[in-house]
């Protein structure tokens, strides 16, 4: 991840087009659990779905299965992905 404790830091100083799918998502996940970074949550999550295109859609149940996905962090996914697809619509 280089010289970041977190891809935020990262995203402030570098801005969101340098980060990977993987980083987006660890921010969205915030924090991980013992013994896994949300970075490392984020890289399961996307190894399962393939991109966050793939993740987009499906039913928020089947994010509980990853362990470290709490239902807070599973709804700010959905969100994200949702503002998204609308801003995408317009």
């Amino acid at each position: 991840m280089g010289k970041w404790k977190h891809p935020g830091g990262k995203l402030r100083e570098e801005g969101s087009e340098s980060l990977s799918e993987a980083e987006l998502l660890a921010i969205l996940i915030s924090t991980g659990m013992p013994g896994k970074s949300a970075e490392q949550i984020a890289g399961e999550v996307l190894a399962e779905y393939g991109s966050l295109a793939g993740l987009a859609g499906r039913p928020l149940e089947e994010l509980l299965r990853f362990k470290g996905l709490s239902d807070v962090k599973i709804i700010r996914i959905a969100a994200a992905l949702e503002i998204g697809r609308r801003l995408r619509a317009q």
